[in-house]
């Protein structure tokens, strides 16, 4: 039986999380959980944590509908869950570690601030695959298609599993109940929100985020699911490029 780590950046109320960890839990999958006690956004593959003397600390829950399935609550962010779990610290080791399921789309080149992607990654670093599942929920949403991104998961997941150990997908779902379909694509230039500055100090900056204010470069993962599709991206967790410097 596949075993998974199901974790996130969003915490471990996210309702996406619960429904993704559901769905791979109905489809036959070994589940675990593992999430950040608290909001941890941005967080990247950072394995900075809370702790007390070298301690990280870990509560375990009990989540409505999940109570099978045993649950951690980590004072850390998700890079640092994933790293910990490829050492045991959630029971043995993962054969997946599936991120998500992410309140916002993370598209473009910008998901290397994405702490959705940085668990998957974290995973596929360490010897396992990796999925990172985003839902494009824009900046208002009136209502959340998480069961859309966690059917896009299960129906990836036996492709994922017929590619080597380390492979690791970004994948992002329109917020609709019935998606166009499936589409592989390269990362945008950047992403389809952006940073800006609205603030400064003298002891204090404030950042506040926006779309961006032009449309999608066409054949990319943000123009693809703009236009309703499912689309998937493969990452890789560490490229060994050789300069040939030394000539």
């Amino acid at each position: 039986m596949t075993r998974v780590l199901v974790t996130n950046d969003d915490g471990i109320e996210s309702p996406g999380l619960h429904v993704l960890a559901s769905a791979l839990l109905e489809h036959g999958m070994d589940v675990v959980i593992a999430a950040p006690v608290t909001q941890s956004s941005g967080s990247s593959a950072s394995i900075m944590a809370a702790d007390d003397g070298g301690r990280i600390a870990v509560d375990r829950r009990t989540l409505e509908g999940l109570e099978t399935v045993p649950t951690f609550a980590v004072h850390g962010g998700p890079g640092l869950i994933a790293l910990i779990a490829a050492r045991g610290a959630f029971g043995e080791p993962t054969d997946v570690v599936a991120s998500g399921i992410n309140h916002g789309a993370n598209v473009g080149r910008a998901i290397l601030h994405s702490g959705t992607v940085g668990a998957a990654l974290t995973g596929g670093l360490n010897g396992a695959w990796g999925i990172a599942v985003s839902l494009d929920v824009g900046m208002s949403p009136t209502e959340f298609r998480w069961e859309s991104a966690a059917r896009a998961v299960t129906g990836l997941m036996p492709e994922l599993l017929e590619r080597p150990r380390g492979t690791v997908i970004n994948v992002n779902v329109p917020n609709t109940a019935e998606p166009r379909g499936v589409v592989e694509a390269s990362l945008a230039p950047f992403g389809i929100v952006q940073t800006t500055l609205t603030q400064q100090g003298e002891h204090d900056i404030r950042l506040a985020v926006e779309d961006l204010p032009n449309a999608p470069e066409p054949g990319t993962d943000a123009a693809y699911l703009a236009d309703g599709w499912v689309t998937v991206s493969g990452l890789d967790a560490v490229s060994d490029v050789r300069l040939d410097l030394l000539q």
